[in-house]
């Protein structure tokens, strides 16, 4: 039996101090940083991502970030390639991953696999974009909720691609894609520990969305949305990257659909309900240590969870 190489998840939901404590762990511990977050893979989106500023990246680089333009389209399942590649070149040199993010999907994928899911069916995806012009994306979200309600439950009525991506999945396999997710992918091959940051008061990180978001717009926010909208032309509202919290809102601003006061307060309210289904993956989510980020002593307590990680002897092998 060999031993497998150590990983850490540290999962959390917007705003709870995530990048902070990576530096902290790559500062003590021998760990690289690679980004679970599916907006931090565009490039050019940088203030309304809370991408790590250059002086941080430069001390802690993180892996999977500025991967494409705004225009492309990135996956779970891409992700997970890329991500397990990453992982085995720094466990090659004797270093530990550490993946941060708060893409819960993400993590899924790359801890349970992909494979069953079938490849997208360009045809049924225009009937489905067809439908969802006619009825509207709210219409074709209570269908997926009469097919597949727990995939549904984590979803937002207007979420576009991922509503799409289920039926899709739905209709092509006949069985639901909350079913299908995780059979046939191959183990994970690491001794993984996994850390949940589950703030106990909410209000606690309702305050530091809205902060932050104030912090966006006078770090100027919607100036880095319309240099997207001119430097490349092809950009569109229904691409994911434009439909991330605080990107939609501000596009329907820059565009004339609201006023300022409205802009800021749906983007915060996004921003919140965001962190919302965040949670609740994570509570649902079995066998991570749930520390609060509210403490005084996190930073601690994430260290020592990670050290402890490191430590310990695997418990599991291969032959």
């Amino acid at each position: 039996m060999s031993r497998l190489p150590p990983a850490i998840f540290l999962m959390g939901p917007t705003a709870s101090g995530k990048t902070d404590l990576a530096v902290t762990l790559h500062d003590r511990l021998p760990v690289e940083v690679i980004s679970v977050d599916s907006a931090l893979v565009y490039r050019d989106m940088d203030i309304g991502t809370a991408k790590p500023g250059a002086v941080t990246l430069a001390a802690c680089p993180h892996r999977l970030i500025d991967l494409l333009p705004p225009t492309g389209r990135y996956s779970a399942g891409r992700f997970r390639s890329d991500a397990l590649a990453a992982m085995a070149e720094i466990a090659a040199r004797g270093k530990v991953p550490l993946l941060v993010g708060g893409t819960m999907l993400y993590f899924r994928a790359l801890k349970q696999g992909l494979d069953a899911l079938p490849q997208a069916d360009a045809d049924l995806r225009r009937l489905l974009d067809a439908r969802a012009a006619r009825e509207g994306w709210p219409a074709l979200h209570a269908e997926l909720a009469r097919l597949d309600p727990p995939t549904a439950a984590r979803l937002r009525p207007t979420d576009a691609q991922r509503i799409q991506r289920a039926l899709e999945v739905c209709l092509t396999c006949g069985e639901p894609m909350s079913g299908l997710l995780g059979k046939g992918g191959t183990e994970l091959p690491y001794n993984l520990t996994e850390i949940a940051l589950l703030p106990e008061d909410r209000g606690w990180l309702h305050l530091r969305i809205e902060q932050r978001f104030d912090q966006m717009l006078a770090a100027g926010f919607l100036d880095e949305v319309r240099g997207l909208r001119e430097r490349y032309p092809g950009l569109d509202p229904d691409l994911p990257s434009m439909r991330s919290v605080g990107y939609r809102q501000a596009w329907a601003y820059l565009a004339g659909e609201t006023d300022f006061d409205t802009f800021r307060d749906r983007a915060i309210a996004a921003t919140r309900q965001l962190a919302k289904r965040q949670i609740t993956w994570l509570r649902a989510w079995q066998g991570a240590v749930r520390l609060d980020p509210a403490r005084e002593d996190i930073r601690g307590r994430v260290l020592d969870a990670a050290r402890e990680a490191l430590d310990r002897p695997a418990d599991r092998g291969r032959s």
